[in-house]
């Protein structure tokens, strides 16, 4: 089908540069058979005792690193952002990453960043990317990260990253270190919000997907079908597979709190909805006409035009429906993007809208 039927305008006024503070106070718009305008607060109200809400537990590494490329042709300044682990061992660990600019850098260049070892580009790659070798194994090279790298905020942000991003760009509940972009669904949770849900009686479970570059990445072909996804890593364990299906069984909805949550959910679900374990890799991608096998309710925040995710809310809502509530929440103010508002997605029928 064709990417410009998934366009739409947004005045850059409209792009959140900072959360709300608290993050519960973002506005929550419900896409149902009526739009209505509540606060991320509210969501104990607007979901059902019985309900499991998954969340995704992966952390964002602060994997952005700014030096100096030492070669033989002279030294240069260069940024890499690291995207995943590639190798290794108790000696060393190879990642791949983004470089700026790109063609700055070569096989057997030296990249020197304060606080950080040396690393070595072994390869480079298309779009930008290299292969890159550090003398720390993966523990030792991702604390030394946490002191020294900088938070892979969205470009679309339009400014370097500081410290406020350490903790506005990680979700509270974030355990497991590799994604490249935040759950940013997620990032509205606080403990006191936890707490309600829980007092209501929706239970909530994690998984992890490590969320990629591709998150990044505007698609520049002009039909889906040429269109393909970077897979992205996730697992399910059993216990959560367990629970996720107790609560379906007891007649509870799987609430997907982000749309990683939904496409790791949708990787792992059987023919009748029901959800497997899971460790692996995934690269789903939802468009319009693809049937839901398990989850009912998505909560998301606002996305880009032409983009993988406003085609997966409009796949789950319906095109012309997300179009409309998107145009709403524009006339009303709402923020857009990672650090802007949310909105839920109820699924009362699968989506059969099937669009050229």
């Amino acid at each position: 089908m064709r990417v410009d039927l998934f366009d739409f305008d947004l005045p850059d006024t409209l792009i959140a540069d900072r959360p709300v503070e608290p993050r519960d106070a973002a506005r929550l718009l419900t896409v149902g058979n009526s739009l209505d305008c509540h606060r991320f607060s509210d969501l104990p109200d607007l979901l059902r005792s019985g309900d499991v809400l998954v969340l995704n537990d992966t952390r964002v590494i602060p994997g952005r690193l700014s030096g100096v490329r030492n070669a033989e042709r002279g030294t240069a300044r260069v940024e890499v952002t690291l995207l995943r682990q590639i190798d290794g061992n108790a000696a060393g660990s190879t990642w791949s990453a983004l470089s700026r600019p790109a063609k700055r850098l070569r096989r057997g260049d030296v990249l020197i960043f304060d606080g950080v070892p040396k690393g070595e580009v072994l390869e480079r790659r298309q779009g930008g990317e290299v292969v890159v070798n550090f003398p720390l194994n993966r523990s030792d090279f991702l604390g030394v990260l946490e002191t020294n790298g900088r938070m892979p905020i969205p470009p679309y942000l339009g400014r370097e990253s500081d410290m406020q991003d350490t903790l506005d760009y990680q979700t509270i509940f974030a355990n497991e270190p590799g994604a490249v972009a935040s759950p940013t669904a997620s990032l509205h949770v606080t403990e006191g919000l936890l707490s309600r849900l829980e007092s209501k009686g929706i239970s909530r479970v994690h998984v992890t997907l490590h969320v990629g570059a591709g998150t990044f990445r505007p698609i520049i072909v002009d039909d889906t079908d040429t269109h393909e996804m970077e897979a992205e890593w996730g697992e399910i364990s059993a216990e959560a597979a367990k629970k996720i299906n107790q609560r379906k069984a007891e007649g509870g909805r799987i609430v997907a709190l982000g749309t990683t949550s939904l496409r790791l959910l949708e990787s792992a679900a059987n023919s009748d909805g029901g959800i497997t374990p899971f460790t692996g890799e995934t690269n789903l991608f939802i468009t319009p006409g693809y049937h839901f096998k398990a989850v009912d309710v998505l909560i998301t925040n606002f996305h880009l035009p032409r983009s993988t995710l406003f085609m997966l809310v409009c796949a789950f809502s319906g095109r012309e429906r997300m179009l409309s509530a998107y145009s709403h929440a524009k006339d009303l103010g709402y923020r857009f993007y990672s650090y802007g508002d949310a909105c839920l997605l109820t699924r009362d029928r699968p989506s059969l809208e099937i669009v050229p």
